[in-house]
Formats: structure tokens, C-alpha cells, sequence
């Protein structure tokens, strides 16, 4: 690969991807008529780091990856301020797509990223050939994440609001991970959520459903009554995939990474 291609958004969002520890070997699993493009659009509280381990996966079979940090989160985290809101976060993923040229995209958006992700549709929806809904919300025209937010974050979020701080804490680590090993790393990686992304309305006109592939995979050991009325939307819509992986937390790129790569590069 050419240093043009090694972008900042893939090695910082991605955090441990080292293009250079890639073999020519890897790199030449798929030709390049084969080779996939995946955007990976992180949750709330997370950043492109999260997803450094399918990242790895994904990149080794010579497919290529951007794991963008949304401005607030992650490497990105010293913007965190009050003037961020769901159009900031949208404003970041399409101007990924315009600058680095993409197309042909495999969309992933994980849990919160299913807001920015569906608002971004709404401009670069041809651009994307396959959607990938990860444990997240799929929200409708009008909505804001505090309609439908879970408790404990609907109430972070009016505390961190009436202490006039920008954002709202993480919860336990354990509420995204089965698995202990991975509690210390999520717990010391995450930064607190924009809280202006949730209080402000999306506008959809229906471009989300214009992409040709589209999937959504639950993870219902994670509690969350929206995730599963998407879960029941999607299986009852023939133009949709679904997926229900019983063996993970809601941090499914982290829990399970293998299973999931196997799953996108099916339906991408």
C-alpha cells in the first residue's frame, strides 16, 4: 500500500492497526476487485478504537478500513464541548466519504452510531452498498436519542445537563463486555458522550432504506427495548437481514470479533 492509503483516520480511530505489520502475503488475500470498503462507526462513549480488533481481522484478507473517533470521543476527545450535536457527528461521517473518495461501502454502525449513521445516509446513501446495523438504534424521522434512551443513560444525561458539563460518564465497563479481561481496557479507553447528540431531532426522509443491503444483528444479553423492536422491524421486512448472536456482550467487535467479521464480509 502506498502512504496515501495508510489514512489517520484508520490508524488512530483503529488505535493498534499497523498497516506496516501487514505481510504483502495478507494484503494480497483478495485482489483488488475483491476488496471491501468498511466504515466502522462506533456507540456512545467509545471511539474508533473499539474496533481495532476486527480492524486487524479485517485487514490481514487485504480489505480496507476506517474506524473514525466521532468528534468528542476517543483521539478526539479534547473537542468535547457543548456545541456538539447529532449534525457534528454526521457532518463527521460524510466528510469522511467526500474526502477519501468512497464508495461501494460497507456502512457498520454500532449502538449510538445508529443516529449519525442514519442521518449521514441521508447524503451519501449511494455511496453505501451494504448497512450494517450492530446492536443499535434505528431511529425515525423526529426522533432524539432521549426518547429512547435506557434509563440509566436518559438519567446521566439530565445530571451532566443541569451540572452544565458537556458530556455524560461511561457506565461500568461490564455493562459492555461479558468477559473480565477485557473490563480494564474498555474502562480506561472510554471518555464521557456528547450530551447535545441526544437532544437534538433527526430528519429522515427514507434514505436509509434505499441501500440495497441491509442488516441488523442483536446482541440480546445487552437489555436495551429498542434494539429489540428494531430486531422485530427488521425480521419482519424482507429487505433486511437479521442476525442474533447469543454468546456476547453489547461490545460484540470486542466480545466476538471472529463471528462478526465472518458476518460482514457475508453481507457486504
Amino acid at each position: 500500500m502506498n502512504s496515501q492509503e495508510i489514512q489517520r483516520r484508520t490508524i488512530l480511530g483503529a488505535g493498534v492497526i499497523a498497516m506496516a505489520g501487514v505481510s504483502s502475503a495478507q494484503q494480497a488475500t483478495v485482489n483488488v476487485k475483491q476488496r471491501k470498503i468498511f466504515v466502522l462507526i462506533h456507540g456512545a462513549w467509545h471511539g474508533g478504537w473499539c474496533w481495532s480488533r476486527l480492524s486487524d481481522l479485517l485487514l490481514s484478507q487485504g480489505h480496507k478500513v476506517y474506524a473514525p473517533s466521532l468528534t468528542g470521543n476517543g483521539d478526539r476527545s479534547h473537542l468535547l464541548s457543548k456545541d456538539i450535536n447529532l449534525d457534528t457527528h454526521v457532518a463527521d461521517i460524510v466528510n469522511l466519504f467526500k474526502w477519501e473518495d468512497l464508495k461501494d461501502v460497507c456502512l457498520v454502525a454500532h449502538s449510538y452510531g445508529g443516529w449519525p449513521v442514519s442521518g449521514a445516509l441521508e447524503q451519501v446513501h449511494t455511496k453505501v452498498s451494504s448497512l450494517v446495523l450492530l446492536d443499535a438504534f434505528k431511529p425515525e424521522n423526529g426522533q432524539k436519542g432521549i426518547d429512547i434512551a435506557s434509563e440509566f443513560s436518559r438519567k446521566a444525561l439530565v445530571e451532566a445537563v443541569a451540572k452544565g458539563e458537556a458530556g455524560r460518564k461511561a457506565p461500568p465497563a461490564n455493562s459492555f463486555s461479558l468477559h473480565e479481561k477485557n473490563w480494564a481496557w474498555l474502562q480506561e479507553k472510554m471518555t464521557p458522550q456528547p450530551n447535545g447528540v441526544a437532544t437534538q431531532a433527526i430528519l429522515l426522509t427514507g434514505a436509509r432504506e434505499k441501500v440495497d443491503k441491509k442488516t441488523y444483528i442483536r446482541a440480546p444479553k445487552y437489555p436495551q427495548a429498542s434494539f429489540d423492536q428494531a430486531l422485530a422491524q427488521c425480521k419482519a421486512d424482507p429487505s433486511w437481514k437479521t442476525f442474533v448472536m447469543e454468546d456476547t456482550g453489547h461490545d460484540v467487535m470486542v466480545d466476538e470479533p471472529e463471528k462478526l467479521c465472518e458476518i460482514l464480509l457475508q453481507v457486504s
